[in-house]
């Protein structure tokens, strides 16, 4: 290549190389300019504007949202009917430091406080009203709200207190029937069939959560379980309970559960709070169906109690006896693993006319299997007084069966529970 020809190309590569230079130059100072730019409308756009704030109001507009719903519908037709129940108990007390030195006594020389056997609210909870007659109205409500009660009053939805007569309570099913003056009931609720619910669908549970402070307080929900079997009451009968997640919280037992048509489909009587690990649980409660209620109050109000047949024995779960003992005591077939032990049978009972005997196991009543004691007890509350029904058990490792004529009532029964487990 001639001399000529290459300093002509160097000439023009350093043409290109000016001109890449000064691209790079002009591409990053237009580059600053726009960041520059940026960042002012930033500044700009979050400063607080300066001057003055009267078009800083507003206003309140029409409601958009509906409400009369099935909800509401469903509340007003029953709140009126809901109550609170307070649980009057007598508390003794004492005069305090003077006690301690014997000089706290009456002027008359006893050592009884003055304020010894005085009411006080030992506790709270709700009830519906669900009958109106004459100038009596009837509530039903738990059987643990009322429990141990010296006195009873009623907490209207309107506030005012009146007195209030228990009529009669069942601890198995956890119910009880209240009396009270019908001239300030306005309203009265009605049952629904619980056999007609289903899973799924909406419910309202209203009561005095924590107290009449928190009187007609409404919670929504759906029927989660229809037919959940949980223990209820004192003596650990298996029951039949609603199970919901509307919230049911402590003064809320006794209160109603009602579908959307203002109908009381359960009374609400208790709430899952920790599983078995002590976790805690939440939106589990359960409510007695409405089907039940009605049968409990009838019976209630007709006589004060329910009278339930009973066998007259003591009695545990098979469970309970060590593997070695069901063969060597009871000698059931290794197969035999769930049923109830006879602890104890009384004399002239229903069982001992039976010819039932002391570590008998009970596998069967009428059709039902039994696995536990609360199962025996649900079972044989399924009969009335004067029934008969047939037993299956098991007897030196035979099984047998004995027809029991149910001749007695629980009630009569009572002193044949014995220590070594539940009496029935």
């Amino acid at each position: 290549m001639s001399d000529q020809k290459l300093r002509s190309n160097r000439f023009w590569a350093k043409v290109a190389g000016i001109g890449l230079v000064a691209g790079l130059i002009g591409g990053g100072v237009a580059l600053g300019i726009n960041g520059v730019i940026q960042h002012h409308e930033a500044v700009v756009s979050t400063k607080v504007p300066s001057g003055s704030n009267q078009d800083g109001g507003t206003k309140v507009n029409g409601n958009k949202a509906e409400l009369n719903t099935a909800s509401t519908k469903a509340y007003n037709a029953v709140q009126g009917a809901v109550v609170s129940v307070i649980n009057k108990q007598k508390v003794q007390q004492n005069n305090g430091m003077l006690d301690v030195f014997g000089i706290g006594g009456r002027v008359d020389g006893s050592n009884q406080s003055s304020d010894n056997n005085k009411l006080q609210t030992a506790s709270e909870g709700s009830g519906v009203i669900y009958k109106k007659s004459g100038n009596a109205a009837y509530i039903v409500t738990n059987n643990h709200v009322v429990a141990g009660s010296s006195a009873l009053q009623v907490i209207m939805s309107n506030g005012k207190k009146v007195d209030a007569d228990l009529v009669g309570s069942d601890a198995a099913t956890d119910l009880a029937v209240l009396k009270i003056n019908s001239a300030n009931v306005k309203t009265v609720a009605s049952f629904g069939n619980s056999n007609s619910i289903t899973t799924g669908q909406d419910v309202l549970a209203i009561g005095s959560p924590m107290g009449s402070e928190y009187a007609n307080t409404v919670t929504k929900g759906i029927v989660s379980a229809k037919n959940r079997t949980l223990k209820a009451g004192t003596d650990g009968t298996l029951t039949s309970v609603i199970q919901t997640d509307a919230a049911i919280n402590s003064g809320n037992s006794g209160g109603p559960l009602i579908n959307m048509a203002g109908q009381v489909i359960g009374i609400n009587s208790m709430k899952l709070a920790s599983n078995n690990d002590g976790s805690s649980v939440e939106g589990m409660g359960f409510a007695i169906p409405s089907n039940e209620v009605v049968s409990i109050i009838n019976q209630l109000v007709k006589n004060g109690k329910i009278s339930r047949p009973a066998l007259g024995i003591g009695m545990i779960d098979l469970s309970n006896v060590t593997t070695d003992q069901q063969k060597s005591v009871l000698k059931l077939p290794s197969n035999i693993t769930k049923g109830v032990v006879i602890a104890q049978v009384a004399d002239g009972s229903v069982a001992d006319n039976a010819g039932l005997k002391k570590y008998d196991v009970i596998t069967k009543l009428g059709d039902k299997t039994i696995n536990n004691t609360g199962e025996l007890r649900a079972a044989l509350y399924k009969y009335k007084v004067g029934d008969s029904v047939k037993i299956t058990f098991y007897r030196d490792g035979q099984q047998q069966t004995a027809t029991v004529h149910l001749t007695k009532a629980a009630s009569a029964t009572d002193n044949s529970q014995q220590q070594q487990g539940a009496g029935e």
